[in-house]
């Protein structure tokens, strides 16, 4: 639910395929943009649907500005956030097909992903049992494990997103602390992947 993120998903999805073709897995840890809160006033409302607008204008991706966020709407990322968790607890492979879809929803199709109900079903639309995602999202340490993956970014100084980090031998190297374009972030990814088959 991080629109600079929904902008960088074609980048990401591209750099994943450069890392995985050289033997790199990708791992998705969730940042927790904004957890809790209250419900949108309209002054932040605006101040929101203005970020959309200038993510769409630099990226190219589609948004759906009508009826985004109507009255009431609690902008409360943490359960997308652990319906990610709960995926890569589950089946790791799905997470990224998760994602994409948490994301469509939500920015294009202007769907509250901020339920469990919905989360459910968008996880058994990507082929989770839906009753075991259901277990799994509700229970404390699929939370416990959320706040952790939250704890993780904080405790990296990590406080814009997307971030990209690459890691080797436990070393970790930033390749993007928010959005960048694909032809500047593939040959920094590149120069990375063949440093690390040298090493």
């Amino acid at each position: 639910m991080c629109s600079w993120c929904w902008g960088f998903a074609p980048v990401a999805a591209a750099l994943i395929a450069q890392a995985r073709e050289a033997g790199v897995p990708a791992r998705l840890v969730t940042g927790g943009l904004r957890t809790g809160g209250s419900a949108l006033d309209s002054s932040t409302r605006k101040y929101i649907l203005e970020h959309w607008q200038a993510v769409a204008d630099a990226t190219g991706q589609p948004f759906r500005f009508e009826g985004a966020m109507p009255d009431g709407f609690v902008y409360d990322t943490e359960p997308a956030c652990r319906a990610l968790v709960t995926a890569r607890e589950l089946d790791a492979e799905r997470v990224w097909p998760l994602l994409a879809l948490i994301q469509r929803s939500f920015y294009e199709q202007g769907i509250d992903v901020t339920t469990a109900p919905q989360l459910v079903e968008l996880a058994s639309q990507c082929g989770f049992d839906r009753a075991a995602f259901a277990e799994a999202f509700a229970r404390a340490d699929t939370r416990a494990a959320t706040a952790a993956d939250f704890a993780w970014a904080q405790d990296l100084g990590i406080a814009g997103f997307p971030t990209l980090l690459a890691e080797r031998n436990g070393q970790l190297a930033l390749l993007t602390n928010g959005y960048q374009p694909l032809e500047r972030l593939q040959p920094l990814l590149g120069r990375w992947l063949q440093q690390a088959a040298c090493a």
